[in-house]
Formats: structure tokens, C-alpha cells, sequence
């Protein structure tokens, strides 16, 4: 079983927000798969199973803020019995400019707190990540900023990069991720 957890903020004030990338793309994955099943709430967390290059998938939107994600994504590791390594997280990067992206098969937080926090409810920094850039305003401060909506342009730039991101997710069930990281990771602008 493979899950896919997609980091943001739940409510209304938080959509199209940078810090939403995760829910998002996993927004844009399941309608582009035409997966018509309900989201339903546990642990804290959004979630849905499906069944997809024939194995069992669980999409997780944790619900507790991007700041307390590793909790609920714990929960869900150990209800489902999930080996990390078969967990990818999708997240924000203010390291990435806008339109880029990076795959990792493990390393630090860089400092982002949903990312440490499932580091440390996982007491483990080897799962996979996708990581998708929002730019870095130096001239807002950093908290205003990933909280801070997208324009629409560059949301139409988001809209053609996660259509992009749909096929690098199917290879992600289907491929090495050694071999996924060295054939998506060089084409960053």
C-alpha cells in the first residue's frame, strides 16, 4: 500500500494559498484519474483509498494545520500498517522557483514545518518527497508569505506544472524512484 499525503491548511481562508500546494496537487491528481470516491474524515485527516496500477493507494490530507501533520500522518502509518518508504509527501518549497519542482528519497525538513513534524512523529526522515516550488519573497516575511494567496497567473502556471506532476506521480508507482529522481530532477529551470 502506498500513501500519498498532500501538506497544507484546511478552511476556506487557506485555498490558493502557497503553503497548499500538497492538497492541491493531490486535488488535481484524483479529478485527473476520474477517482470518484468521497473523501471521508479519520484521525484528523482527509482521506481516500483507491486502487491504481494495481495496487492500494491512500491520498491523506491531514486536516491539524501544516504545523501538526505528522500526527495525523502517523496515525494513518500505524492503523494501516504503511512502511515508509512507501510514503510520498508533497509539500511547498521556497527554495524552488515557481514552476519547478525536486523529488527526494529522504533528507532534512529544510526547514519546513510540516516536514519536520512528520520527521519527528515518524522518528524518521527516509520517506519520499515531492517537493514543488513557490519562489522566495525575502521582502515578506516568511509566514505572511506562504500564507499569502496566489495571483492568477500564476496559478495558470500551477495548473500546467501539476498536469506535468500527474505523470511523474504515475511513474512514481510504477518506477525506481533512484530513476524517477535522476530523470524528472534535471529539468528544473
Amino acid at each position: 500500500m502506498k500513501l500519498i499525503v498532500g501538506l497544507g491548511n484546511p478552511g476556506r481562508e487557506y485555498e490558493k494559498t502557497r503553503h497548499n500546494m500538497g492538497f492541491m496537487m493531490i486535488d488535481k491528481y484524483v479529478n485527473s484519474k476520474g477517482i470518484k470516491d468521497k473523501w471521508s474524515l479519520k484521525f484528523n485527516g482527509l482521506y481516500m483509498e483507491s486502487i491504481l496500477f494495481d495496487e492500494k493507494v491512500l491520498f491523506l490530507k491531514p486536516q491539524s494545520y501544516m504545523n501538526l501533520s505528522g500526527e495525523v500522518v502517523k496515525k494513518f502509518v500505524d492503523y494501516y500498517k504503511i512502511d515508509i518508504k512507501d510514503i510520498l509527501v508533497i509539500s511547498d518549497d521556497l527554495d524552488l522557483s515557481i514552476g519547478n519542482f525536486k523529488l527526494r528519497d529522504k533528507g532534512s525538513s529544510g526547514g519546513h514545518n510540516g516536514l519536520k513534524d512528520i520527521e519527528n512523529n515518524l522518528g524518521s526522515s527516509e520517506y519520499k518527497r515531492l517537493k514543488i516550488g513557490i519562489n522566495n519573497d525575502k521582502n515578506i516575511d516568511t509566514k505572511d508569505y506562504v500564507l499569502g494567496k496566489i495571483d492568477k497567473n500564476t496559478l495558470e502556471e500551477y495548473d500546467k506544472l501539476f498536469t506535468d506532476l500527474v505523470s511523474v506521480i504515475d511513474d512514481y508507482f510504477v518506477s525506481d524512484f533512484a530513476l524517477l529522481m535522476n530523470k524528472y530532477n534535471k529539468k528544473n529551470k
